[in-house]
């Protein structure tokens, strides 16, 4: 029998944890300070360079079976990537919070003095059900909703030196329609004017440069293939998330230009482990994987931009139980000058 796919992953887990090199990580002054007041050590990274998996859609749907994946999250983090937003308050209303905490760095680092006394003693918690409570339009929600450098801006909204907002997945979807067989479908993330130290004055950001950098679509043998390259990846946490929202981006891209889905293939950089899951990773590697799930199409949809998460269908998705680990809020850079 074939080898389940799945033991990509599972495989790359073990190089890890038997062969990777141990570094340190970079926190802010802020984040520092949480450690420290907690009475803990920051976690360091595990980590290996230049990794593959490839997944054929037609062994299904490669969301991990080893633990429980958060689906609902990935799909609704995906259509906000979609729909071009850079503001957490469309994820909130739909009770998404993977980017709480980056909104939350922003209040902390870039409030002033007056913001803060006005809501002195404010938690995260208390910050997110604020920003959750109050409409989209509210001052409060505009500014400190805004993650600034986020996926889907770069994706539907990249902005050119001439005022434009560039749609790249827009444009790779009307090329595959019209000449699938070009090489040139490309969207990137990686711009440097979002990124730290390099950004212009109001692009800058504390939430880390885009770790899923570029993808790219290819058709070869009227299949439609995609492949991400992602710079810095998360194995335990943040990879198995990317893996099923890339595959979930292929089957959507694959629906509206009618190319079957052929092969996601996931191009890892700097692939990594944090010391403080390492215990999670041997857990899950004395799991066995269970077949792939499914995932359906609403056939009505025509339009990239209509999906909604009802048009969206998981079945026969059977999974160990979840394993829980801590995120680390590592990232932003040390000027710490208000805006």
């Amino acid at each position: 029998m074939k080898r389940h796919p799945e033991y990509q992953y599972l495989d790359l887990c073990k190089d890890i944890l038997e062969n990777g090199a141990d570094k340190e990580l970079f926190f802010n002054d802020v984040v520092l300070a949480e450690y420290a007041q907690r009475g803990e050590k920051p976690p360091f990274i595990r980590s290996v360079f230049g990794r593959q998996m490839r997944f054929d859609m037609s062994e299904g749907f490669p969301l991990l079976t080893t633990k429980k994946t958060f689906w609902r999250g990935i799909v609704t983090e995906l259509l906000w990537f979609l729909s071009g937003s850079s503001n957490i308050k469309p994820l909130l209303d739909v009770n998404n919070h993977i980017w709480d905490e980056w909104a939350w760095k922003h209040f902390q680092m870039w409030a002033t003095d007056a913001e803060k006394a006005e809501h002195e003693g404010m938690t995260q918690d208390a910050f997110i059900a604020l920003l959750t409570t109050l409409p989209a339009n509210d001052p409060f929600v505009v500014k400190w909703g805004e993650l600034i450098t986020i996926y889907g801006r770069m994706w539907r909204k990249w902005p050119a030196k001439d005022g434009r907002d560039i749609d790249q997945l827009g444009w790779a979807i009307n090329g595959l329609k019209t000449k699938p067989d070009r090489k040139s479908y490309v969207v990137s993330a990686w711009n440097p004017d979002f990124i730290y130290e390099m950004a212009s004055e109001g692009q800058k950001s504390h939430v880390p440069p885009f770790c899923h950098t570029m993808f790219q679509f290819q058709v070869a043998n009227g299949k439609l293939n995609l492949g991400l390259y992602q710079r810095s990846g998360d194995l335990f946490l943040g990879v198995p998330f990317n893996i099923a929202s890339y595959a979930l981006l292929l089957l959507m891209v694959s629906h509206v230009t009618k190319i079957p889905p052929g092969e996601f293939v996931h191009t890892l950089g700097d692939v990594h482990i944090y010391s403080n899951h390492f215990e999670q990773v041997k857990e899950q590697l004395t799991r066995e994987p269970f077949p792939f799930p499914t995932v359906t199409l609403n056939p009505a949809i025509d339009d990239i931009d209509t999906f909604t998460a009802e048009d969206i269908t998981l079945s026969n998705y059977q999974s160990h139980d979840a394993i829980k680990a801590p995120i680390a809020n590592i990232g932003g850079f040390t000027d710490t000058k208000k805006s």
